[in-house]
């Protein structure tokens, strides 16, 4: 999960987002696809949406036929495969309609204590890029239509939101066969790439290694964030990414200093 809501959030220094703007400037010259990519849990907001969907389906009681202690299972299957336990969380919807899905995923972002945490520098950034008439997608390990609801708040459409999902019949009934390939690590530059024509993004964030090929994928702005406190489950993600973006010269932004 995503680190608590009680720590301070830095937001870019106006030095950061200059240089970036800069860089994308640059790229607009050069004749770029203006494309751009976003992870979302820990990137866009401080929560972890497709984990919250999932809290939320078990307190409201709707869904039927889980382990006796489905929470648990998660965990079990995170530690084994990471894949298998995130296609799980979509899984576990089969037989209902997915109109039906969306719509308690929408009831879940609303229901939210305090609302949805996004970052203010990850909004002014989209703002931006949407200034320069980019065109913007969310890829997520996270359940696709949990995210949508919280892609909506930054003016992204389902269509841009690329996350797991089972195959859909033509009755629109969920069901339990993963849909290829699973938007985690390099399956996340995978379904950019099928979803752009092979058109690789001008920018691209994300906050763990696990966006690590998403990052790779972009022309000329990666940039790299991190959220979390030494207490948090992401915590040796992010340091792996962090690294990563020092040591190849990326852009790289701490909302919560790395401990």
């Amino acid at each position: 999960m995503i680190s608590k809501l009680d720590f301070q959030v830095n937001e870019f220094p106006p030095e950061l987002f200059a240089r970036i703007t800069a860089a994308l400037e640059v790229a607009r010259d050069l004749g770029r696809p203006a494309l751009a990519a976003f992870d979302a849990d820990g990137t866009l907001w401080d929560t972890d949406i497709g984990e919250g969907f999932f809290e939320f389906e078990l307190r409201e009681g709707l869904l039927s036929g889980l382990p006796p202690d489905p929470v648990a299972r998660y965990r079990e299957m995170k530690l084994v495969d990471k894949p298998a336990a995130y296609a799980w969380l979509a899984q576990i919807n089969a037989g209902h309609a997915l109109e039906q899905v969306r719509a308690w995923a929408r009831a879940a972002v609303d229901a939210r204590p305090g609302g949805l945490p996004i970052f203010a520098s990850q909004r002014r950034l989209i703002d931006h890029l949407r200034s320069l008439n980019f065109e913007i997608y969310v890829v997520t390990a996270s359940i696709k239509w949990a995210v949508e609801p919280a892609a909506a708040r930054l003016g992204i459409d389902a269509d841009h939101v690329l996350g797991i999902t089972t195959h859909v019949s033509a009755a629109g009934v969920v069901g339990t066969e993963w849909t290829l390939p699973i938007t985690w690590r390099e399956g996340k530059a995978e379904r950019l790439l099928q979803a752009t024509g092979g058109r690789r993004p001008v920018l691209a964030s994300g906050n763990t290694y696990g966006d690590i090929a998403l990052l790779e994928s972009a022309t000329d702005v990666r940039l790299a964030v991190s959220t979390q406190s030494a207490a948090g489950e992401l915590h040796e993600e992010e340091r792996r990414l962090w690294a990563e973006a020092e040591a190849r010269g990326w852009y790289a932004h701490a909302f919560r200093q790395l401990e």
